[in-house]
């Protein structure tokens, strides 16, 4: 039997600095990112060293988040899948980054981009 499972992590968060306006450098906004892993079998053989080992995906997430800002969060979600791209067992990602506090002048709960990759 044959499958694909699927490992979701939501709600990943931090100060960024990520925008195209000065004022976005400067003081920073909270982000979130939300990520579903696609994973061979994750539960049959009850191991680890078979499955992803999502707090490694969630510390590589973070760190991207926090990390050298870029102008857009469709850069953000794209280095989020490269500096995960090299861990084995991940047979597609898909990444929503989330930015609450976006520059738009009329009422908004939340800007988000997502993206999906596959590995294979």
């Amino acid at each position: 039997m044959t499958g694909v499972d699927r490992i979701e992590i939501f709600g990943i968060s931090g100060r960024g600095y990520h925008g195209v306006l000065e004022s976005e450098r400067v003081a920073g906004q909270d982000f979130s990112v939300d990520l579903i892993l696609g994973v061979d079998r994750a539960g049959s053989r009850d191991s680890l060293a078979d499955t992803v080992d999502y707090s490694v995906v969630a510390e590589r997430a973070h760190a991207v988040l926090t990390g050298e800002p870029v102008d857009l969060i469709e850069t953000v979600a794209e280095r989020i899948v490269d500096v995960c791209r090299d861990l084995p067992g991940i047979s597609f990602m898909e990444v929503a980054v989330h930015k609450p506090q976006a520059p738009i002048a009329v009422p908004f709960r939340d800007v988000v981009v997502r993206i999906r990759r596959e590995f294979r």
